[in-house]
């Protein structure tokens, strides 16, 4: 059975937009190929960090919403800590209330471009 996820990464500054894009489909292909399926992918770009992160100030925020398997989560978590451009990462599970409040979110933002 396929669980819904949600998983937010901060890629390091000093990366280019090909490099970054790079790195996104890298994680994007993994969770397809191990027979997930992407439900979002969101960039949200070059954002200021709480505190710094590796002697960095800024990162950019990537945000993937999927289905998998729930032994697929630690590999990806590996993977994430292995690649050096990963400076973040958060993967939780979404229950049945995150799941409302994500789908709600994506049909206001689809009104917003609409407009």
């Amino acid at each position: 059975m396929l669980n819904s996820y949600e998983t937010v990464f901060i890629l390091t500054p000093v990366l280019s937009d090909v490099q970054m894009k790079e790195t996104v489909e890298k994680f994007r292909n993994m969770i397809l190929e191990s027979g997930g399926e992407i439900v979002n992918d969101e960039n949200w770009g070059l954002r200021k960090l709480a505190y710094p992160i590796q002697k960095k100030s800024t990162g950019f925020y990537n945000l993937l919403e999927f289905k998998a398997d729930p032994s697929f989560i630690g590999k990806l978590e590996v993977n994430y800590r292995r690649d050096e451009r990963i400076i973040r990462f958060l993967t939780f599970k979404l229950d049945k209330y995150a799941l409302q409040y994500s789908e709600k979110r994506r049909s206001n933002k689809k009104e917003q471009k609409e407009k």
